[in-house]
């Protein structure tokens, strides 16, 4: 007996269903049970009433049935089966198919969900069906997102019937190209002399933004814009003993993200940008017919040729962000 709570007191500290499984074979304690397994479907096995299976689909739809046999959802679907819910190959996400069979097929006949731009079906049920596997880690706040209430579906941005990307079955090869489809403006961003390294394959979109859903505006990954940007600007976040409110409330009061035409992706051009809070009364910016003594305000890095930490400044004269 006391050999056993010896080795009940180890099992406690080591935790975990293995253990569990060491102290019942071993130690033959009462009580302890592994935990339950996903049920592996059994060769053979009749399918549920209703359901046609795949074999059936493939006589009509050979075509397709070669496409998605390709990708990956296709490979385990239809050769390794993990649950029931995998084992009925297309009906898993078509829905039954046996009423479909039996009435010769054709467009819109038996009540299967196709998925297609024409389809009746409304996006939520159609989304449904994929989040009934695809419900957790990066999908959690699917529900209530913009994209959601957007009625946006996931076979808008995923095509799960071929390889049309080399990695997650997007719509378009790249995810720069798949938010594309609808977020023209911030695609053509990308474009200009100033941007992210997106172009360059160095970032995506995703890097950023969560499009399945976040607790936070425009789908940012972090608790806010400036966090999300001090997730590579670790510098810029301080603490700091001087701090610059404008960059302190909003990066994006300065820089746009997805892209400028102004050196490192300014909204405007100095000294204009730093004229949309500070008057010209200490310092007139007017290049034409002055001296140099005013010139100096606006040639070279402008404000910045005296105030370069305008990010923040630990000098101890530094309230006007020196060096």
């Amino acid at each position: 007996m006391g050999m056993k709570r010896s080795a009940i007191r180890v099992l406690g500290v080591a935790g975990g269903a293995a253990v569990a499984l060491v102290a019942v074979a071993v130690l033959g304690l009462p009580g302890l049970a592994p935990a339950q397994q996903p049920s592996t479907p059994a060769a053979g096995a009749p399918l549920p009433a209703g359901y046609a299976g795949a074999e059936a689909c493939k006589a009509c739809h050979e075509e397709v049935d070669q496409k998605f046999a390709a990708t990956k959802m296709g490979r385990l679907f239809l050769k390794h089966p993990r649950n029931t819910l995998e084992r009925l190959g297309c009906e898993t996400c078509h829905g039954p198919g046996k009423a479909h069979v039996e009435a010769g097929g054709g467009r819109g006949v038996g009540g299967m969900i196709s998925f297609a731009k024409n389809d009746k079906t409304p996006v939520e049920k159609r989304n449904a069906v994929c989040l009934q596997c695809h419900q957790k880690s990066a999908r959690l706040f699917w529900q209530g997102s913009q994209h959601e209430s957007r009625d946006v579906a996931c076979t808008n941005c995923h095509k799960i019937m071929e390889d049309a990307s080399p990695k997650f079955q997007l719509a378009k090869e790249t995810v720069i190209e798949t938010c594309g489809q609808c977020h023209l403006q911030k695609r053509a961003q990308t474009m200009r002399s100033s941007h992210m390294p997106l172009r360059e394959g160095k970032m995506t979109c995703t890097d950023c933004h969560n499009p399945h859903g976040t607790v936070t505006p425009t789908l940012l990954k972090e608790n806010s814009l400036n966090e999300t940007c001090y997730s590579c600007h670790a510098e810029k976040r301080g603490p700091f003993l001087w701090v610059h409110p404008p960059v302190q409330e909003s990066c994006a009061n300065c820089h746009d993200p997805h892209g400028s035409n102004h050196e490192k992706m300014l909204k405007l051009a100095k000294p204009r940008l730093c004229q949309q809070c500070h008057i010209e009364s200490r310092h007139p910016t007017e290049p034409r017919g002055r001296s140099f003594d005013q010139a100096r305000f606006v040639f070279g890095r402008s404000c910045t040729n005296c105030h370069a930490v305008i990010h923040g400044s630990n000098h101890p004269s530094g309230n006007a962000f020196k060096r």
